[in-house]
């Protein structure tokens, strides 16, 4: 339900800014009051899960249920399907029915922003199905105006297309996004680097924006032009946990190594950042006939926890017990769902957090 300090407005202040009006857009490890995941819609099985559709709903389910351990989860389901994502979730799991095309909230939910008086709002930037390659999307691209309705807070609509899968934030003033992506002639045709990083700036109350070369290769990742969080992702201020690879000879090896050159930088406060190699990824899992290779990365941090996507293979427990020495304050659990991965993502990119109000 909306706080008492949550404003009711939905629409852009005239001449201002989130950024100018004091709100940022807190880490994800800070405190949530839940986390939103769409449900896998009837939509999208013919170009999306076929044969899958069950396993994927099953999957999200398994998500779900493994976040409700340490935060509420609030389930949209597209209207007439409210029932069958009740029957997978039980009754630990709000589902509420809401418009929505397919079922990636990273990237088509908006990006909630707070300050200190305890206000929320929204940061709704432009979405248009990752460059028009799923259609319709019109539900989507309005999701944030709904959850603006639900949640009872102002909306600020910013003018750029941008994916929340495509950014991560160190609540500190710091923002790390890809150029791959970004720069796809299918985002932002219209607008220069140095401009999109301004509205950065303005929407998200970052300070200081640094551009990797790119996410893992696109020949894995032709959905998204390479999302920084199938590579790399804020574990604490200062901290970067970056995925590598060590062999010169990889389609990756060379992207890769650029992106932790220029992490080898200062972040907004002027703190060297320490970055973290992460190389281990899931020897490719079968889902069918198509192998899929889980991006251990890929994690939602809830609160206390942090959920990790993992493939069932020998190497997820090498993967965990990795991630329990780097965020040794939270609880990591495993959640195998390769099928996540066969529809084109991995936790993070079907969860997106509110967070609770400062």
């Amino acid at each position: 339900m909306p706080s008492a300090a949550d404003s009711p407005r939905d629409e852009e202040r005239r001449g201002s800014t989130p950024t100018s009006l004091g709100f940022r857009m807190p880490a994800e490890w800070e405190p949530h009051e839940k986390c939103i995941i769409g449900w896998p819609t009837e939509l999208r099985v013919a170009d999306v899960w076929g044969e899958k559709y069950l396993l994927a709903k099953a999957s999200y389910a398994a998500v779900a249920h493994a976040i409700a351990h340490f935060e509420p989860v609030l389930m949209l389901a597209r209207p007439g399907e409210g029932g069958v994502a009740r029957s997978y979730c039980g009754s630990d799991i709000e589902v509420v029915e809401m418009p929505i095309d397919d079922s990636w909230l990273r990237d088509s939910g908006p990006l909630f922003v707070t300050r200190t008086d305890g206000t929320r709002a929204l940061s709704d930037f432009t979405f248009n199905s990752w460059g028009e390659k799923y259609l319709p999307y019109d539900n989507d691209a309005a999701i944030g105006r709904r959850l603006a309705e639900y949640f009872g807070v102002e909306r600020f609509a910013a003018p750029m297309v941008l994916e929340g899968g495509g950014i991560t934030v160190d609540g500190q003033g710091t923002l790390i996004t890809t150029e791959s992506c970004l720069l796809h002639p299918s985002r932002n045709p219209g607008l220069t680097k140095d401009e999109m990083t301004q509205i950065l700036r303005d929407y998200l109350g970052v300070e200081k924006v640094i551009w990797l070369i790119s996410g893992l290769g696109l020949d894995e990742d032709p959905d998204t032009d390479g999302h920084v969080d199938g590579v790399a992702a804020f574990v604490d201020p200062g901290r970067v946990l970056l995925h590598m690879v060590r062999d010169p000879g990889h389609a990756d090896f060379e992207n890769l190594t650029e992106n932790r050159r220029r992490l080898e930088t200062t972040d907004a406060r002027g703190r060297e950042i320490e970055v973290i190699d992460f190389d281990l990824r899931s020897r490719p899992v079968l889902v069918g006939d198509t192998p899929i290779v889980e991006t251990y990365i890929n994690s939602y941090f809830a609160n206390g926890a942090l959920i990790v996507p993992t493939g069932g293979t020998a190497d997820d427990a090498a993967a965990l017990e990795r991630l329990r020495e780097i965020v040794p304050d939270r609880e990591v659990v495993g959640v195998p769902c390769p099928v996540i991965g066969y529809g084109g993502g991995g936790i993070h990119c079907i969860t997106q957090q509110v967070p609770k109000a400062e």
